[in-house]
């Protein structure tokens, strides 16, 4: 159950092509969920600027800013006010900044003071506002299934995102989700086709709506 009264909050993670949109709409067909997608719209024009695009093509110059944007994005929609009792984002605050900054700063496309200041960031408003999550919903897909999935749906911006860069991020995730949970963790493996996917969907809904409490022995070892 969530924390007071608040919805249940749920946080869809996965690589890029994992199937987190996917999920997403499966379950906005719920009359009690608030689905909230991912602002990529909002990424792709900041007063003009697609800052999407810039990132993929140059991330040492444009990630600072780009993971400034995103964490502002990230938490108006994590703290949004609704009247459903569940919501679903599409990642989150959290998944921010200990798996894309860390990786960013492993990768060096963030300076040291560049990272300690955007963790500076969320420290504050981890410490400041309630942006606690309830449950993860990891999609664990192979980097291979991913990036065949990632051409196919051709998005002009990962046009230039290789394999490498989608193991990286596999890898963060894999370390975030066993080193450092906020949340109990329902692995689902998606690297099977949508039918039996969206079985998982149906098998799992009474943990992702809030209905049945979830033991974390699915948490990643």
């Amino acid at each position: 159950m969530s924390n007071g009264n608040r919805p249940f909050r749920v946080s869809i993670e996965g690589n890029i092509g994992s199937g987190k949109s996917t999920l997403l709409k499966y379950f906005e067909k719920f009359s009690d969920v608030d689905a909230c997608a991912e602002p990529v719209d909002e990424w792709r024009n900041v007063h003009g600027h697609n800052l999407l695009h810039l990132t993929y093509s140059d991330p040492k110059r444009w990630n600072f800013t780009f993971q400034h944007y995103v964490q502002l994005t990230r938490l108006q929609m994590q703290t949004k006010l609704t009247e459903k009792k569940v919501q679903l984002f599409e990642r989150s605050l959290q998944n921010n900044r200990y798996c894309f900054v860390e990786m960013a700063r492993s990768k060096g496309f963030l300076s040291q003071h560049e990272f300690l200041a955007q963790c500076e960031w969320y420290d504050w408003i981890e410490n400041n506002m309630d942006i606690g999550l309830d449950l993860i919903v990891y999609l664990r897909s192979c980097p291979k299934t991913v990036h065949e999935r990632m051409l196919k749906r051709n998005r002009p911006e990962e046009n230039c995102v290789p394999l490498e860069y989608l193991e990286s991020l596999h890898k963060s995730y894999e370390h975030w989700l066993s080193a450092n949970p906020p949340a109990p963790v329902l692995v689902l493996d998606v690297n099977q086709d949508l039918g039996q996917v969206q079985s998982l969907y149906t098998q799992n809904a009474p943990y992702i709506l809030g209905k049945m409490p979830f033991t974390p022995e699915s948490v990643l070892v």
